[in-house]
């Protein structure tokens, strides 16, 4: 635990602003079908919702583009070891999140062990670990023409890929595409996510890969800004790539859709387009006309100083509330819900307003914890 290392105000904020709406798009009160920006695409197509996650990844590679640069000081033998110790504990965090609470309660409401042979190996933290690895070795060896190549070269052959290895007939479908006959080759069924109707992950391995380019495209980015500083000249070539990007996006959109459960490069162009136009407003209110009057930026700031743990923190307490049971078939977080939000609001509102309310109980901890400066880094 230490202090923060010096950033811009802006990207602690846009941080911020991620991990809270992740944890609003992720807990929505049960008892009620949540607001349609709220729900992820159910497939092709785009919603806001969909833009936290690799907004998120956005945001690591920002925060790379203070941290590599101490890393060219160093041998490449203590770098590989930081990084590789890095990707593993956040690998680690988000594997044992997903067995935990280690047991399981059977229809009779005894205490069994949780297998590991049902685990989910492939998921949230696993895929910013992996990026975060890729990314590193890409912008720490390369020169940044060669990283664009690169990038280049994985967004399209990703496409190609799904093209070759696909269902020849429905290549970017749920039953169809070849991320799923990958992961099914390398994980079972078992290992995979199963909220789909069927074994599916979204966060498999083979989509992990134009994941990547997110990570990228936050880091240079972020490089930009430090070398040119915070001033409308800087905003307005932000500005103009975020539109290239968006452009170019909705354009391959018609040969290969934006699909954030496929991850397709066109949800990668679009993602970082919008990111980019969010990160350079963001700058516009906080760095250069200073409109924190009412100090509203520091309500973000408490999740963009514990990102990582508060997200953890808030999976977690769902899993503990969730098994916490209050009647035969009934667990107190439907308790919650049932007994309170949906009774001073049914329906969608209700379940609005117990994520709002649990992500508030997320921003107490965070905000207990920047009181006292404590600051937990992974």
């Amino acid at each position: 635990m230490n202090q923060p290392s010096p950033r811009f105000l802006a990207l602690d904020v846009f941080r911020g602003m991620t991990i809270c709406f992740m944890i609003i798009v992720n807990t929505p009160g049960s008892g009620a079908v949540a607001f349609a920006p709220l729900q992820h695409a159910g497939w092709h197509g785009f919603t806001p919702t969909d833009l936290v996650f690799p907004s998120f990844l956005f945001a690591v590679g920002n925060a790379m583009s203070f941290s590599l640069d101490k890393y060219r000081l160093i041998s490449n033998a203590v770098f590989l070891r930081k990084i590789f110790k890095r990707t593993l504990l956040i690998f680690l965090l988000g594997y044992l999140m997903y067995w935990f609470p280690f047991f399981r309660l059977n229809n009779e409401g005894h205490i069994i062990s949780a297998p590991l042979a049902n685990t989910r190996i492939m998921g949230v933290l696993q895929r910013i670990a992996l990026c975060y690895f890729f990314a590193s070795l890409l912008i720490h060896y390369l020169s940044a023409r060669k990283v664009i190549v690169v990038s280049v070269i994985v967004l399209t052959g990703y496409w190609f890929v799904l093209l070759l290895f696909g269902n020849s007939s429905q290549p970017f479908s749920l039953l169809g595409n070849a991320g799923l006959y990958l992961d099914k080759f390398l994980m079972s069924n078992d290992h995979l996510y199963h909220g789909e109707k069927i074994p599916f992950d979204p966060e498999g391995w083979l989509s992990t890969l134009p994941a990547i380019v997110n990570v990228i495209v936050g880091y240079y980015a972020g490089r930009f800004i430090k070398k040119n500083g915070r001033g409308y000249d800087t905003l307005a070539r932000l500005l103009l790539v975020g539109s290239l990007f968006i452009f170019a996006a909705l354009c391959w959109n018609i040969i290969f859709p934006i699909n954030k459960k496929l991850w397709t490069s066109s949800f990668v162009l679009l993602t970082t387009g919008l990111d980019l136009f969010i990160l350079s407003s963001l700058i516009y209110i906080i760095e250069i006309k200073k409109w924190i009057k009412f100090k509203w930026s520091n309500f973000f700031l408490v999740f963009g100083r514990n990102p990582l743990f508060i997200y953890i923190l808030s999976e977690l307490l769902v899993t503990v509330l969730e098994m916490i049971r209050v009647a035969p078939h009934e667990n107190l977080f439907g308790k919650i819900n049932t007994v309170f939000f949906q009774a001073i609001a049914p329906g969608a509102m209700g379940s609005f307003l117990f994520a709002i309310f649990y992500m508030l109980i997320c921003w107490s901890i965070g905000w207990w914890l920047d009181k006292r400066k404590i600051y937990i880094r992974v």
